[in-house]
């Protein structure tokens, strides 16, 4: 075995290895190895793991392979020691025939990483064929009167080893009559010509029997041999003449086999043997005693093989016609193969534009082909096209030679591909024809804006949602495609330049998702309006927009506020109750408000505890504290209710509120206000701050009415004046006396007296007696100053 690899030192190996490495890698090495025909299956060729320069059990580890064309495996690879060993044994001459050199091609396949290896097996050739004569008794007949120095050509002998191992020479056993002459063929070969030394004596000499050797090259060399039996004739002096000198036949390719060429004939003007003629073929090679052969007695020509014109368009035979004397004449048999339609036209793509933008302007090149059938005549000559309703054209150029155009501007909205398919027809008897299949894709133009799906999106959020909270998408397409397709979406500027909407939302610029930034409050923000942007990556690019709408769901977060009986640390707030009430006796209203919306702000009231549990009632619907049965004496003056306002929401929200009740046997019985309590500064909410102001105003009309009702009523009494007054400190404000009668929410008439005192901001009733004569007469000395802020509410 011989390695054609570049051998390097010792010392320089690792080197070399790295740089064969390199070359693998690139693919620009092809590794060759050498090996003798007819080595034994399993014979060494090389380590392919040290030519690879992989380490030991690497080709394992990477599931390395050899693949040979056709399948057909020469060769095996083990690959636990890495070493390449014939798989079969050789035989070159099979392989390769007379074709010198002989190499087969394979590939050392990797398959992990995936990596490939060209290589190449150089088989050579050794000398294990013995030259071998066709003829292996030949017969030469020569007339006793030829001249000396007559040359008679003989057959070569045939040696199926190549290059110096094929037949190098000849020698004629040793005689007195003959020497051998070689001469060279227009093959290149070498072939043996006995001539004729001295003159045959056929009295002495009828016949003579020789020994012709044929030697090739090799070492050792080996040699065939053939005998040559010369039988002396008497003399002839006609040879052979061809009726012509030439024949010219011509044959079909599609000729079937031992039909017949042609018939040659020779005639010679000698009698009895030296008239008999045999006809054969001389110095031909061997393709053609494959393809014809001649009989040897009518000189009829038969075809033993198929013919192909694409490979070989005419044979020149050379025959030749022997008499019984030994005397020859030679004549040609020209054959000229006749072409048979029996080759499909070629379509030869030389140059393909697969993409063409869709604003091309017309007539731009797409293809660039050429045609080509190995036929000859109308067989050669084709046709081309292509399908119709399709804006291309087929333009020829020179020769066979067309170019594919387009013929008006495309669309690729409208079609994004071409498959075009090119028909050539050639103008045989049959025709064939043959088709190229071409693919052009239209390359996009940003000639589309994006479109939205919607023209207007409305979106719903219930308030106090989490930041980053997910609230909808916005979906736009484009027409085009490719980054001319590619939407980018983005908040273009509120018309409002009020709405702060970069802190409100924001948008994925990618898919179109829409985020809240913050947790809205639906008593701030019920809803918002906002454009939103679809921009394409084309240049230039192209937009559209579309109108967001933004809805702020309520959600429960407002526990019910309440307004009266106020609850701000200040004195408690007291409701004056006549023991003498009846059932169903209004003894306060409970007003509270729920910052929320719909039924989240529906609210409902109910007693949770009472000093005496059954003496009150509260309306579910509008908070009315109303006396549930008749008032005793031994119901406590003092009471305490504890009402819950509850909202409609999920979950529910409430407040609480104490109501303090004071039980009286008149008016008129003085009560004593609690001692002031310093009003703690609270600091309310705007929506706290309005609605009280609401009330305040409401308050105050109300209080207006009342005192212009009491003002009336009292032009009417025609009574005595009261006992008793109001002192006023300091004089700054007179004091009034107010009669309510049959007015507020008590159910008797009671006269008030009623001092302002401008110093110390506090509204006091002085309770003097009732005006009604069922209730007891009490002590008009006696005097008890009460809240009036408390008991009534008015600030």
């Amino acid at each position: 075995m011989e390695t054609l690899l570049p051998k390097t030192p010792r010392k320089r190996q690792v080197t070399a290895i790295i740089i064969l490495l390199l070359l693998w890698e690139v693919g620009c090495a092809t590794i060759k190895y050498s090996v003798l025909e007819e080595r034994d299956s399993g014979f060494f060729v090389a380590n392919l793991s040290k030519d690879l320069g992989l380490g030991l059990g690497e080709l394992a580890a990477r599931g390395a392979r050899i693949l040979s064309k056709g399948n057909k495996q020469h060769l095996q690879l083990d690959q636990k020691s890495g070493n390449l060993l014939l798989k079969e044994k050789l035989d070159r001459e099979e392989l390769c025939g007379d074709t010198d050199p002989c190499i087969l091609h394979f590939q050392v396949l990797l398959e992990n990483p995936l990596q490939f290896f060209r290589a190449e097996l150089w088989v050579k050739d050794i000398n294990d064929h013995t030259p071998t004569f066709l003829d292996k008794d030949m017969l030469l007949k020569i007339s006793e009167g030829t001249a000396p120095g007559t040359s008679f050509q003989m057959e070569s002998a045939q040696d199926l080893d190549v290059g110096k191992n094929g037949v190098q020479n000849y020698t004629l056993s040793p005689n007195l009559y003959f020497y051998l002459k070689l001469q060279d063929s227009n093959e290149g070969r070498k072939y043996p010509e006995l001539v004729l030394d001295q003159a045959l004596d056929r009295e002495k000499e009828p016949e003579l029997r020789l020994t012709l050797t044929a030697l090739d090259g090799g070492s050792p060399p080996r040699s065939g041999t053939a005998v040559v039996r010369v039988s002396v004739l008497d003399v002839n002096d006609n040879a052979p003449e061809f009726d012509r000198p030439v024949y010219e036949v011509q044959v079909p390719e599609n000729s079937p086999l031992d039909s017949l060429v042609v018939k040659v004939s020779a005639i010679d003007l000698d009698a009895g043997v030296h008239g008999e003629l045999s006809y054969s073929f001389s110095q031909v090679s061997r393709d053609i005693r494959k393809t014809f052969e001649i009989h040897p007695i009518s000189g009829k020509v038969y075809l033993k093989e198929f013919l192909d014109f694409e490979l070989i368009q005419s044979y020149t035979i050379n025959i030749q016609a022997i008499d019984g004397g030994g005397l020859s004449g030679k004549s040609t048999i020209l054959v000229r193969v006749v072409d048979v339609n029996d080759n499909p036209p070629e379509i030869v793509l030389t140059s393909l534009t697969s993409t063409i933008p869709e604003n091309s302007s017309p007539e731009m090149t797409v293809a660039v082909f050429s045609l080509r059938d190995q036929d000859s005549g109308d067989n050669g000559k084709m046709v081309c096209s292509i399908q119709d309703n399709l804006p291309f054209l087929l333009k020829p150029t020179f020769k066979n030679f067309y170019t594919l155009v387009t013929e008006g501007a495309l669309d690729r909205e409208r079609q994004p591909e071409y498959n075009i398919t090119i028909t050539v027809t050639d103008m045989g008897t049959p025709r064939l024809k043959t088709q190229h299949n071409i693919t052009v894709l239209v390359s996009d133009v940003n000639d589309n804006a994006p479109a939205f799906t919607q023209t207007s999106y409305t979106l719903f959020i219930c308030e106090n949602n989490s930041p980053a909270l997910h609230i909808g998408s916005v979906s736009a397409t484009d027409a085009d495609a490719g980054a001319n397709a590619q939407v980018t979406y983005s908040l273009l500027p509120p018309q409002d330049p009020q709405l702060l909407l970069a802190s409100l939302v924001s948008i994925n610029a990618d898919n179109g998702h829409l985020f809240a930034l913050r947790a809205l409050d639906f008593e701030a923000l019920q809803a918002f309006e906002f454009l939103v942007g679809a921009t394409d990556r084309g240049v230039p690019a192209l937009s559209s927009q579309a109108l967001v709408r933004v809805q702020v769901l309520d959600a429960n977060d407002n526990s019910p506020f309440v307004l009266y009986p106020l609850q701000n640390g200040s004195a408690p707030c007291t409701e004056l109750v006549p023991r003498a009430a009846e059932p169903g006796y209004l003894v306060s209203k409970v007003v509270a408000v729920d910052g929320d919306s719909g039924q989240n702000a529906w609210l409902s009231y109910q007693l949770l505890k009472a000093t005496e549990p059954g003496l009150f009632g509260v309306w579910a619907h509008n908070g009315e504290v109303r006396t549930a049965r008749l008032l005793s004496e031994r119901d406590a003056a003092k009471q305490r209710l504890l009402l819950l306002v509850k909202d409609n929401g999920e979950p529910p929200r409430s407040a609480s509120v104490t109501l303090h009740v004071l039980l009286v046997d008149g008016f008129s019985q003085p009560y004593l206000p609690l001692p002031e309590a310093a009003a703690d500064a609270a600091q309310a909410d705007p929506l706290t701050v309005y609605l009280v102001i609401a009330l305040a105003s409401v308050s105050s009309l109300f209080l207006f009415s009342v005192l212009a009702f009491i003002a009336v009523r009292l032009c009417r009494k025609s009574r005595a004046a009261w006992v008793g007054g109001c002192t006023v400190p300091e004089g700054h404000l007179p004091g009034h006396l107010v009669d309510v009668s049959g007015t507020g929410t008590l159910s008797q008439s009671y006269q008030y007296e009623v001092c302002l005192r401008g110093d110390t901001g506090t509204n006091e009733f002085k309770f003097l007696k009732p005006v009604i004569s069922n209730l007891p007469p009490t002590n008009p000395g006696r005097e008890e100053n009460h809240p009036f802020l408390n008991g009534f509410g008015f600030n």
